[in-house]
């Protein structure tokens, strides 16, 4: 009687540990498979483009180091000219505008994607020439300056591009030639868009841990030169590419002008000796954007314009929230001992992570409500700078002592857990952009929003420099750290949650 009870009671929880299977298969059937059913083979070389920029975090790690070792640059020196690298992404609508309408030698993609290839070579070889003291024309820290320079245009320029084709890799009618339904039409936009940024972490994932080795075991003069293996990648996925006709206009010249306008403002203000010739580039730089975003999407209906310029300006506060600067990576490299190895350990787990939750949670992300989901990304955010928080203190000698976790498993911790936010915040706007952008100004569209996103960076890295100065940290000197990464833990609640508050009814 026992032994039949025992084997019936065996029998229903293996029936219901099938059931927990089956279910939990079913929630993850789609996240899981679906980005592998959406791939098609036209999608490869478009998707070698965004690998391409993810694999440039190859040079990171090298990057790093020699910036600490041999550059006399402080924290707050590398959070300014973080700000002056990340405008031309906000001039994106330039380039968008050109790619859009005017054509090199016939070609309206191509041949922008061989100029930025090139671009990316030229900063690479300059980089590496200021490390191995064979270029010396000027001062290490110009020619760092000049490289860095190079390589974001490029980058720029091979973004723009890609932004470009991604919808036009899409096709619009069957095989028989019958157009296909907006419904199918739309889901593929969207899923191509899925894609590209998986592409771009799967990237950043295949070189993480070698960045980190190849810092260590080669001069990092050869790691940047190495380096060149990217942009070849990048290029060859733009010259194979195969795309649906394009819709040609001409230029307009209120987008072309106006971005052309704040360009030549942005340098004359950066060649001037004005104070905070930074903070008015961004000011000018985000009422432009502003008023461009609101040129393209007057035609739209107004609750869809409602709620994009809502989904926008919440993303924009979460991204704009600053981060600790380079000090906190000198900290850890001169008081916890991290070395070139375990940072790249440390950027194989994020975009592991990264992509990981990208792959499974951006169908979620996508059918929530943008406002439920960005609260839950700001609360995860703010939460996740305390193991920073405890490092700074000390606090992993005593967990170490007592737990057996140290400062690189804590460290380990803290980099898996943050490192899918900002990828996953970014989402729902993208696939908005994606469904309403008209065909003839797709480039464009991407471009401005991308431009706005990139402006939260720029205003990211000007409260990292503010910070820095109010808190001095520099090699050696950390006493002021704890109260930088308190001032960030509390930026990075309060700014989103403002915006939040303010906007929920409009998203």
């Amino acid at each position: 009687m026992g032994d039949g009870q025992g084997t019936v009671g065996r029998a229903a929880g293996q029936i219901r540990l099938a059931a927990l299977a089956r279910g939990l298969w079913g929630r993850l059937e789609g996240p899981l498979l679906g980005p592998i059913r959406a791939m098609r083979a036209a999608y490869l070389p478009l998707l070698a483009i965004y690998l391409a920029s993810g694999a440039l975090g190859l040079i990171a790690v090298a990057d790093g180091f020699w910036v600490k070792q041999s550059l006399a640059l402080t924290p707050a020196d590398l959070a300014s000219l973080a700000v002056w690298l990340q405008l031309p992404w906000t001039a994106k609508m330039v380039l968008s505008e050109l790619v859009d309408a005017v054509a090199i030698l016939g070609s309206r993609r191509r041949a922008y994607a061989v100029i930025g290839a090139g671009l990316i070579a030229g900063g690479l070889v300059v980089l590496a020439g200021a490390a191995g003291g064979w270029i010396a024309v000027a001062a290490p820290e110009r020619l760092y300056l000049i490289a860095q320079l190079l390589v974001v245009v490029g980058s720029v320029v091979q973004e723009v591009v890609a932004d470009a084709m991604s919808p036009e890799v899409v096709a619009r009618v069957e095989a028989d030639g019958s157009p296909r339904p907006k419904a199918d039409v739309d889901r593929d936009l969207a899923s191509v868009e899925v894609l590209a940024r998986l592409a771009y972490s799967v990237g950043a994932f295949l070189v993480g841990w070698l960045a980190g080795l190849l810092a260590k075991v080669l001069a990092y003069e050869t790691v940047f030169l190495i380096g060149l293996a990217v942009p070849a990648i990048s290029l060859a996925g733009a010259l194979l590419v195969r795309l649906e006709p394009g819709h040609r206009r001409g230029v307009d010249w209120r987008i072309l002008g106006g971005g052309l306008l704040l360009a030549a403002t942005a340098t004359l203000l950066g060649l001037s000796a004005f104070r905070f010739a930074q903070e008015a580039v961004f000011l000018v730089s985000l009422a432009a954007v502003c008023l461009m975003l609101g040129r393209v999407m007057a035609p739209l209906a107004p609750h869809v314009r409602r709620r994009m310029a809502a989904a926008a300006a919440v993303i924009f506060a979460f991204r704009a929230v600053p981060t600790l600067g380079e000090g906190y990576r000198w900290f850890a490299i001169d008081r916890l001992g991290f070395d070139e190895l375990f940072f790249g350990v440390l950027q194989v787990t994020g975009t592991g992570v990264g992509l990981a939750a990208m792959w499974l949670l951006t169908d979620a992300v996508v059918r929530r409500p943008p406002v439920r989901v960005l609260l839950w990304l700001t609360l995860l955010a703010a939460l996740l700078f305390l193991p920073s928080l405890l490092l700074v203190h000390g606090v992993h000698h005593w967990t170490e002592r007592e737990l057996g976790i140290g400062a690189r498993s804590i460290a380990l911790v803290d980099e898996a857990a943050q490192s899918p936010l900002a990828l996953l915040s970014t989402v729902p706007l993208l696939a908005l952009v994606a469904v309403h952008a008209p065909p003839a100004q797709r480039a464009t569209w991407f471009a401005l929003v991308a431009s706005l996103m990139s402006l939260a960076i720029v205003a990211s890295q000007l409260i990292t420099k503010h910070l820095n100065l109010l808190f001095a940290v520099d090699r050696g000197a950390y006493d002021e750290l704890p109260s930088l990464v308190l001032a960030v833990i509390a930026a990075a609640l309060l700014m989103p949650v403002a915006a939040i508050l303010a906007l929920r009814r409009r998203m």
